[in-house]
């Protein structure tokens, strides 16, 4: 990267919303833009999990691009190896590796008011930008509970996104700590070859079965034959998550019957009543995220497999001690904990108008206008930021609606002319805040009676959308140049840092 480089727009992060966003510029017409990846590869969090069994739980052919549909996807869930080739090929068809600047983590990104830019500071060099798009998403960076003890465990300790490929697990003893997304998966891909598995589970998750197949040839030739066939399946898995919405954001007990559904799954694995117990949960289905397995409760079943229905609570050498007292000798530990979500750590690195941090201005609880933008950080813009996430759906719908958003954004910028940036004003925030708020108040994610990590420290729902996504989609087409303040250049010689205009004046 040269030094002092200056771009149009800098893109941070190369996952579905880096790349994505990426696409959508060279779409219109803005070439002078780089894409900053901490990594020496793109993909984001597939290319970070490498886990045993790691797939999405998302139908392929809903969870990729609608401007870039995949005939050829081999199975109706695909696999992690699957998505990251598909981002891969998105990176080759629409011409992206030139922009790519790999191996470039993000240190520090601060607001220069006299000159309208960002100065961004990477581990490879520094450039400047007028717009910044951070595209890191909520899933980067894995989050490990502090435990008494476990800096002196002698074996083998890892996040299941940072799996450790260096260790046989082969013949071992090991501690799966968490019951989310990662763990169901990686217990029933690994038990069969461990001598011992102990599942620290501190809440139950609900498991429905995951109807999973190999995608027939012939039917990935009509796809390749007929691209209208792959839109049409495309619709119907959308349309199918749609019409599921209004019982997750407006009428959480019609979910009962899906409970009933998830509980019969469970009885045709599980047939000793006391694991029944321990694993059936005491929320209403769909407070936390519905998992998909056909065989993580069949693996529960398996005499070399152990459930303690309590969270880690202490390492002592090779003994791991749950919560409720119980011990267990281990050779391994591997965490499923999660990530920073509520408090990602890029927020510490972004530094806006008034000298603050993201992290700082977000103490309170993250928001940001129509989820996209923050008071007091113009020209800057999220992709999957504050309450843009879905329990039901495809994230690869909420993203492509906020790119929408993004290149409004830039269009209102080259419209108005000259130097110029665009700040969320702090009180369309807060009633945009407000508005999403008051709708999660009758969600399942919040009248559900479960802890989840949709939840921020103070207990607010800072992270899912309480809508459909035609709703987000109609909320992003366009930006409202009422929301914001426009900041203009200084004249030639006057010392104002900056000039805020009203908008539309």
């Amino acid at each position: 990267m040269a030094e002092h480089e200056h771009v149009r727009v800098a893109v941070i992060g190369t996952g579905f919303g880096g790349l994505g966003a990426a696409v959508r510029l060279r779409r219109e017409g803005i070439t002078d833009f780089v894409v900053l990846e901490r990594a020496d590869a793109v993909g984001g969090t597939w290319r970070d999990n490498t886990y045993p069994g790691c797939a999405c739980d998302v139908p392929s052919h809903l969870y990729s691009f609608s401007f870039a549909p995949h005939p050829d996807w081999p199975r109706t869930f695909s696999g992690q190896e699957h998505i990251r080739a598909y981002l891969e090929h998105v990176a080759d068809v629409f011409g992206l590796r030139p922009h790519l600047r790999l191996r470039s983590e993000v240190k520090l990104m601060t607001w220069d008011a006299a000159r309208l830019r960002w100065v961004i500071e990477t581990s490879s060099g520094s450039l400047t930008a007028d717009v910044v798009v951070s595209a890191t998403g909520p899933l980067s960076d894995p989050r490990i509970p502090d435990i008494p003890g476990l800096d002196s465990f002698p074996g083998a300790v890892f996040h299941s996104a940072r799996w450790d490929h260096d260790q046989d697990l082969r013949g071992k003893r090991v501690a799966m700590v968490g019951t989310g997304a990662s763990a169901i998966q990686i217990v029933p891909a690994i038990r069969p070859d461990v001598a011992k598995l102990v599942l620290f589970q501190r809440t139950p998750p609900w498991v429905l079965p995951r109807v999973d197949r190999a995608i027939s040839g012939p039917e990935r030739a009509l796809h390749r034959a007929l691209p209208v066939t792959t839109r049409l399946r495309r619709g119907l898995l959308w349309g199918i998550r749609e019409l599921q919405v209004q019982a997750f954001t407006k009428h959480p007990n019609e979910l009962g019957l899906v409970e009933r559904l998830a509980k019969a799954n469970m009885a045709r694995a599980v047939k000793d009543p006391a694991l029944r117990a321990r694993l059936t949960p005491d929320y209403r289905i769909g407070c936390k995220r519905i998992l998909l397995s056909s065989d993580y409760y069949p693996a529960l079943a398996q005499p070399n497999v152990d459930v303690v229905p309590s969270g880690l609570a202490e390492v002592r050498g090779r003994a791991v001690v749950a919560a409720d007292g119980t011990e267990a000798e281990v050779d391994a530990i591997v965490f499923g904990t999660g990530f920073h979500v509520t408090d990602m750590p890029i927020a510490e690195r972004v530094v806006g108008a008034d000298g603050r941090t993201l992290a700082e201005t977000w103490k309170g609880g993250m928001q940001a206008l129509r989820g996209a933008s923050a008071a007091g950080f113009p020209n800057w813009m999220t992709i999957i930021g504050p309450n843009t996430g879905l329990g039901n759906s495809s994230m690869i719908l909420m993203i492509e609606s906020q790119l929408n958003y993004m290149a409004d954004f830039l269009r209102q910028l080259r419209v108005l002319g000259g130097r110029v940036a665009l700040d969320a004003r702090p009180s369309a925030v807060a009633a945009w805040n407000h508005k999403v708020q008051e709708r999660m108040k009758r969600t399942v994610w919040n009248t559900g009676g479960c802890t989840s990590w949709y939840l921020d420290a103070h207990g607010r729902n800072t992270t899912i959308w309480p809508g459909t996504t035609t709703e987000f989609q109609a909320a992003t087409r366009r930006v409202n140049l009422a929301e914001y303040d426009v900041l203009r250049a200084p004249a030639q010689g006057s010392a104002q840092a900056e000039e805020r205009v009203e908008a539309g004046a």
